[in-house]
């Protein structure tokens, strides 16, 4: 959830990105320069919201912490190598 000074906004997968105000969206230092990448941005309740670079107020996918850090290790660890080849 995320909380404002006037209400609590349930976040769910799908939700407008536009609609998780007040969140920092970040891009890796690797994005090419047309913008083909995805944003994360921390949210208030320790989950992180994902969205597409080039459709800043489409949908956004929420996940949790752990979620996140299985994917990031995993990319590490060069699981997922064979989808960038």
């Amino acid at each position: 959830m995320i909380f404002s000074e006037r209400k609590c906004m349930q976040t769910y997968n799908g939700m407008p990105a536009t609609a998780l105000s007040g969140v920092q969206w970040r891009k890796s230092l690797h994005s090419n320069s047309t913008g083909n990448c995805v944003e994360l941005a921390e949210l208030p309740d320790g989950g992180v919201a994902v969205r597409n670079s080039r459709f800043p107020e489409g949908p956004a996918l929420i996940y949790t912490r752990d979620e996140i850090r299985a994917l990031v290790l995993g990319v590490k660890d060069g699981e997922f190598d064979g989808l960038v080849a």
